[in-house]
């Protein structure tokens, strides 16, 4: 099936564009779905490099349970996301410092992915892999237009960019990828290397980029990043369709299992890389 790219510029409902990234592979490489098809590794640009303790130790874990204390024990020391007691309180004006956290901008997605957390995690993506977001509130088509204005806004708002949450994001992603890499993923793929995922939704008709939800195999052009779930009988909770979808492993940056405590809302839930992904759409769940 074509990929059906649109310059920025060019006449249609939904004009598509892509930025520089940090990840050595172009953005419009990355949300084709010839990339989905030969998936290659990914790497943040010197997120490794930065952090050369917390990753020798994670290679060393005997299993994930130890992987995961490991990840958040240094995320604790390296961003200060330690508890307060009182007696070991930050001054009144550094207050703002344990504001900011990755998970609580993973909490405020699973509330809203709509809200302020998921704008950020939306521009984090964007900044990290150049792929712009096609929704937040509401379609984000023509460049400048009010829906673009306010999602820029809220990506942009202090509330989340008070303790290098960016660079807390990226050390997710790498960790994610590490665990992946050693321990396996929770879902069922057809390769070792993409997960075979499902997504509930509603907005099937004006995300379609080749084909029919009719003929339930067709392209779709999906956020960003996306929620998703380990099996259809949970995605169909979130929409009319249930698409299911490979997805390379490379394109996910949280799994079930892969963080303690509850994280996300759902505990099927998986966040994803988005851009074109062939699928197969139903609209009954056997």
């Amino acid at each position: 099936m074509s990929d059906g790219y649109r310059s920025p510029i060019a006449a249609g409902p939904q004009p598509r564009w892509y930025g520089s990234n940090l990840v050595a592979v172009p953005a419009l490489q990355l949300a084709s779905t010839a990339f989905n098809a030969q998936p290659l590794p990914l790497g943040i640009k010197g997120t490794r490099d930065a952090h050369p303790a917390l990753f020798a130790r994670l290679e060393a874990a005997p299993d994930l349970l130890a992987a995961r204390d490991t990840f958040v024990h240094y995320m604790d020391d390296a961003f200060g996301l330690h508890k307060p007691t009182p007696s070991s309180a930050p001054p009144a004006g550094d207050a703002r410092r344990w504001r900011s956290s990755w998970r609580k901008l993973l909490q405020g997605w699973g509330m809203d992915a709509n809200g302020p957390a998921g704008a950020v995690v939306k521009g984090w993506v964007e900044s990290r892999f150049g792929l712009a977001p096609t929704f937040h509130k509401a379609p984000l088509r023509h460049y400048p237009s009010a829906a673009w204005v306010a999602y820029i806004e809220e990506k942009n708002a202090s509330r989340y960019h008070n303790n290098h949450i960016h660079q807390q994001f990226d050390v997710l992603y790498e960790f994610c990828q590490l665990s992946l890499r050693r321990f396996g993923s929770p879902a069922k793929g057809d390769t070792p290397q993409h997960a075979r995922l499902w997504r509930g939704s509603n907005r099937c008709e004006e995300q379609l980029v080749a084909g029919r939800l009719t003929n339930h195999r067709c392209t779709m052009q999906l956020n960003n990043i996306v929620s998703m779930s380990l099996c259809a009988q949970d995605a169909s909770c979130f929409g009319d369709w249930v698409l299911q979808v490979q997805v390379p492993l490379c394109k996910l940056l949280v799994y079930p299992g892969l963080l303690p405590g509850q994280v996300l809302q759902g505990e099927q839930e998986v966040l994803a890389l988005g851009g074109h992904y062939e699928v197969e759409a139903s609209d009954v769940v056997l």
